[in-house]
């Protein structure tokens, strides 16, 4: 193609030039001087003639004048200014934090709680969670997010984890630091711990999955994690898949978790989920400022509009004058 083009363009060069060799006639002759005039000081010297020529000196000054500061504000345009203005992003939203209870007497239970973790996420969309598992000693999975494509990702993580023969899964790793197992009371004081923006008037929920099965001796009990929940404003929803099995444990989860201002639910009861959501939806969502952002943003509608306004002008004064 860039043959053709190329080919084409000396075509059209050499017809132009053999069709204005054809259209040339007989040279006329040139004057050697130009015509004079008699007496034009006198005309030079009128008064009119000089108001004319000051008007046009002048009006070409002003087209110059014009020019020039049309094509410094088209070089504005053409350098894409742009404005600068700080954002501080809000989000209404509240704060759950996942709690489980990773111990030998949740394993072969634990899947089927992060199930019901995945079908809470759905209707949680907006909502910032976290993820804290503990046994002995409580590690925190991840923080509060609303990324809930990673959520997914690590929940399935966790779930497939938990799929083992001989070796711990990986993510136990720093649960077993502890004396003891399922120490409940650590475990639920370090979820209510792990929400931010202390001071703050917030939406806070933990949801607990454990059977309240406690081996050892805690550093806090059950009890003095309730109290300190409810301190802090936190509400806690107890997932207990030993319910009506253990009822002695089970009686005081549930007594524990009405204390927070939550309950206690059976694993597999139907409404477990449902009933769920809709208390932690009953509380009011806050809004939560985020970190100030700079946004740049294209403006050159002002300086185009001077632009144009000038070219205009240039035009208008050029007509003017006869350029």
């Amino acid at each position: 193609m860039l043959w053709v083009a190329l080919g084409l363009l000396v075509l059209a060069i050499a017809g132009g030039v053999l069709w204005g060799l054809r259209g040339r006639g007989p040279k006329e002759e040139v004057p050697q001087s130009p015509a004079l005039l008699s007496r034009s000081e006198r005309v030079r010297s009128l008064p009119g003639y000089q108001h004319a020529v000051r008007r046009r000196r002048i009006m070409l000054s002003a087209l110059a004048g014009i020019g020039a500061l049309a094509l410094a504000f088209g070089g504005v345009v053409a350098a894409r200014p742009m404005s600068t203005h700080l954002i501080q992003p809000e989000n209404a939203n509240r704060d759950i934090v996942l709690c489980l209870d990773v111990s030998g007497s949740m394993s072969e239970v634990v899947t089927e709680v992060i199930d019901v973790f995945e079908k809470l996420l759905p209707d949680l969309k907006g909502e910032r969670i976290g993820l804290t598992i503990f046994n002995s000693s409580p590690v925190q999975v991840f923080p509060l997010t609303d990324d809930y494509d990673f959520i997914e990702r690590e929940l399935g993580r966790m779930k497939k984890s938990f799929d083992y023969t001989d070796e711990y899964p990986e993510h136990w790793a720093g649960t077993l630091t502890g004396a003891g197992a399922s120490l409940i009371g650590d475990g639920l004081t370090s979820c209510v711990m792990g929400f931010d923006h202390e001071g703050e008037e917030r939406s806070r929920t933990v949801i607990l999955a454990t059977d309240n099965e406690l081996q050892g001796a805690p550093t806090v009990t059950l009890v003095q994690a309730a109290a300190f929940a409810k301190k802090q404003g936190v509400r806690v929803y107890a997932i207990n898949p030993a319910d009506g099995v253990s009822k002695k444990e089970s009686e005081e989860l549930s007594k524990a978790m009405v204390e927070t201002g939550g309950r206690s639910y059976a694993l597999r009861e139907s409404m477990t989920v449902p009933d769920i959501i809709a208390k932690v939806q009953q509380q009011e969502a806050t809004l939560l400022k985020g970190s100030q952002q700079l946004v740049e943003t294209d403006s050159p509608d002002l300086w185009i509009g001077i632009f144009a306004v000038l070219g205009l002008t240039w035009i208008l004064v050029a007509w003017r004058i006869r350029l």
